[in-house]
C-alpha cells in the first residue's frame, strides 16, 4: 500500500512539474484593422445608425450616426481582448437654482462594444440609466460600406420620363412611413401642406412624416418650397438621405442649413429667402453624390455622401427607397414636386 501511494505521488509531482512548464494561452487580440472603415448600422427596434473608424497618427478616431441627429466625433475609440468600444457622452443637469440655472451637472459615458462576425460587426449599445441604478442595452449589427464611386458626369446622365409626384388636390401616391402617428399633411389649391400643431399643456403629439408609394434609384427631383419663420422639414431621398428644409436666412454656412445633407454636406454658399417666400430646390442624387441647386444657386456641387443621416429608414445605401418628407418638426408648404429617373 505504501508502495503504491509513494508511486502515486510520485505521477502527481511529475504532472505538477510539466503543468507548470506550460506556457499560458495567449488571448486571441483583436486585430484593428479589420474595423477600419465606415459601416451602416441596423438598431435593434428599426432605426438606422452609421460609424467610421479611423487611424490616426497615434489614435484612434471617428464619427458616429445613432439613429436621429447628426453625425458626430466620438469621445473616444479603443480595443480590448474582446471588444472594440466606441464612447459618447451626454451631458446631464442635476440640480438647478431658484433662476433655473444648472447647479450640478454629470457627464453620462454611453459606449458601444463591438466584435467582428464574419465580414460584419455587431454588438450593444450600453447607455447608463439617468438615477445610476442600472445599465440599458441595445443591440446592433453593421455592414461595411465601400468608398463612393468617382462622381459622375452629371453631362452624360440619360433621364427617363418625368413623374408629377402631387397631383395638387389629394396624398394619392403618398401614406405615412408609420400607420399609427397623426397626419398633419392635407392638399388643397396645389399646394401640400404640413401643420404639426401642438397644443400648449397639452400632451405631446407624434405627427408622421410622408413617403411616396413609389421607391427609386438615382434621379432628379425638382420641388417648391415654403418655410415659415423659425420652422423645419426635409426631404428624404431613396428614404436615406435629407436634404435640410428649414428658416436659416442670414445664418452662418452650415451642414443643418437648408439645402445642406443634414449634418454631412455644408452648402457652399448662402442662397436661402427671407422665410415666408417660396424658394426652388433642384437636387440630383446619382452613384451616391448630390447636387443641389438651390433658388438657382449651384450650393453642393457633385459631392459624396458616405452614409444615411438621422431619420433614414434603412441602411442599405444601395437600394432604392421613396421620397420621404418630415412631418414632425413645424409647419411647411410644398408644391410642383416633380421626379426624373435617371436611366443607366
Amino acid at each position: 500500500m505504501k508502495t503504491i501511494f509513494t508511486c502515486l505521488g510520485i505521477v502527481l509531482l511529475i504532472f505538477s512539474i510539466n503543468s507548470c512548464n506550460e506556457k499560458p494561452k495567449a488571448v486571441q487580440k483583436m486585430d484593428i484593422a479589420e474595423f477600419l472603415g465606415q459601416w451602416t448600422i441596423d438598431i435593434k427596434g428599426g432605426s438606422v445608425g452609421w460609424l467610421e473608424v479611423r487611424q490616426e497618427k497615434d489614435y484612434l478616431d471617428g464619427e458616429l450616426l445613432w439613429g436621429g441627429g447628426s453625425v458626430v466625433p466620438v469621445a473616444s475609440i479603443y480595443m480590448t481582448d474582446k471588444y472594440l468600444i466606441v464612447t459618447r457622452t451626454d451631458n446631464v443637469v442635476r440640480t438647478k437654482d431658484i433662476n433655473n440655472t444648472p447647479v450640478r451637472t454629470q457627464v453620462l459615458t454611453n459606449w458601444l462594444e463591438v466584435q467582428k462576425k464574419g465580414d460584419k460587426i455587431e454588438g450593444y449599445l450600453l447607455h447608463p440609466k439617468k438615477d445610476g441604478k442600472g445599465v440599458d442595452s441595445t443591440f446592433f449589427s453593421g455592414t461595411k460600406l465601400p468608398a463612393p464611386p468617382p462622381a459622375p458626369d452629371l453631362t452624360k446622365l440619360k433621364f427617363g420620363t418625368p413623374i408629377n409626384m402631387f397631383n395638387g388636390k389629394d396624398l394619392t401616391g403618398w401614406r405615412l412611413i408609420h400607420e399609427k402617428d397623426k397626419n398633419g399633411f392635407s392638399a388643397a389649391n396645389g399646394v401640400l401642406s404640413n401643420d404639426p400643431v401642438q397644443v400648449e399643456g397639452a400632451p405631446h403629439v407624434s405627427y408622421g412624416n410622408l413617403r411616396t408609394d413609389q421607391e427609386f434609384e438615382d434621379f432628379n427631383l425638382k420641388l417648391e418650397v415654403n418655410v415659415p419663420a423659425g420652422s423645419n422639414s426635409g426631404v428624404y431621398l431613396r428614404g436615406m438621405y435629407e436634404v435640410q428644409v428649414v428658416d436659416s436666412y442670414q445664418k452662418a454656412l452650415d451642414p443643418h442649413n437648408m439645402g445642406g445633407v443634414y449634418s454631412r454636406i455644408t452648402p457652399t454658399s448662402s442662397a436661402e429667402k427671407p422665410a415666408g417666400e417660396w424658394q426652388t430646390m433642384d437636387i440630383t442624387l446619382c452613384d451616391r453624390h448630390a447636387t443641389v441647386i438651390l433658388n438657382g444657386v449651384k450650393i453642393i456641387d457633385n459631392q459624396p455622401i458616405y452614409g444615411p443621416t438621422g431619420g433614414a429608414m434603412k441602411s442599405d445605401v444601395f437600394a432604392a427607397g421613396p421620397i420621404y418628407l418630415q412631418g414632425d418638426h413645424g409647419k411647411v408648404f410644398y408644391k410642383n414636386l416633380v421626379l426624373t429617373p435617371i436611366v443607366k
